[in-house]
């Protein structure tokens, strides 16, 4: 793949980025939205320190949170362009549309998934604010770990491939990737900091709404890119169709 045809999916990429966080703000602002003001709510009642506000809240939940996921999904839909123009052809001969359709989901599972059902997302007042630099690092760990993870259950699959077949060759390296995984959330360190008192329903609605928002980014992302790239690596034949064979000439 030549740096021209990488440009132009980078850029298609990232627009594909926007798109879907333009969907995702619109779920976050939706449903997000209540989770967060329920644990502002109980944090600012069983808080005693209540500091003049920089930023209104309803800049926050507005102009904050729509700059905060279109930048997010700008960024990301740029980087995951990079991992397709890289997996293209490296992983099954699958088109366009699918290869992203397979990079989106495994970017989902991978990057946020996984390592949310160690580290799962909390709102407001049901964390300690003084180890946001802990959490902070044993999430990205947790993310980069995973990644690693998923790359080294790609490559065992398709070393089996040849052996086994693509059936148990997939069987064997997903069960490898699980049980990996499952050690490493067993020896990572635990992260329990939610007061006894805070609303469980309000913890559940923003861990769903957290989960449903980035489900919806990288669906939405995998259906856009995918259109987007198939217009520069498949590009439909123009002009008349040529006839398949010419007329036989009539007998004199």
């Amino acid at each position: 793949m030549n740096s021209v045809i990488v440009r132009t999916l980078l850029v298609r990429g990232m627009l594909a980025g926007l798109g879907a966080g333009l969907l995702a703000f619109g779920l976050a602002y939706l449903v997000g939205e209540p989770g967060v003001n329920g644990g502002i709510s109980y944090e600012d009642a069983h808080s005693h320190d209540h500091g003049m506000e920089l930023v209104s809240r309803a800049l926050q939940s507005t102009a904050g949170l729509a700059t905060a996921v279109l930048v997010f999904g700008t960024a990301v839909g740029g980087i995951a362009a990079l991992a397709f123009c890289f997996a293209w052809g490296r992983i099954g001969r699958f088109g366009a549309r699918a290869t992203a359709a397979l990079l989106a989901g495994g970017a989902f599972v991978t990057v946020y998934l996984v390592p949310f059902l160690k580290y799962p997302a909390n709102p407001p007042g049901a964390n300690n604010p003084d180890t946001i630099g802990k959490r902070t690092t044993l999430y990205f760990l947790m993310i980069a770990l995973t990644v690693l993870v998923a790359l080294g259950t790609v490559i065992l699959g398709r070393r089996l491939t040849t052996r086994w077949g693509k059936w148990n060759a997939s069987i064997t390296a997903l069960t490898a990737f699980i049980a990996v995984m499952a050690v490493a959330m067993a020896f990572l360190p635990a992260i329990n900091e939610t007061p006894k008192g805070f609303p469980a329903a309000v913890l559940w609605q923003f861990r769903l709404a957290s989960v449903g928002i980035q489900a919806l980014l990288w669906a939405s992302f995998g259906v856009i890119f995918g259109f987007l790239a198939e217009r520069v690596l498949q590009p439909r034949a123009s002009g008349p169709a040529q006839p398949a064979a010419a007329e036989m000439p009539t007998a004199a």
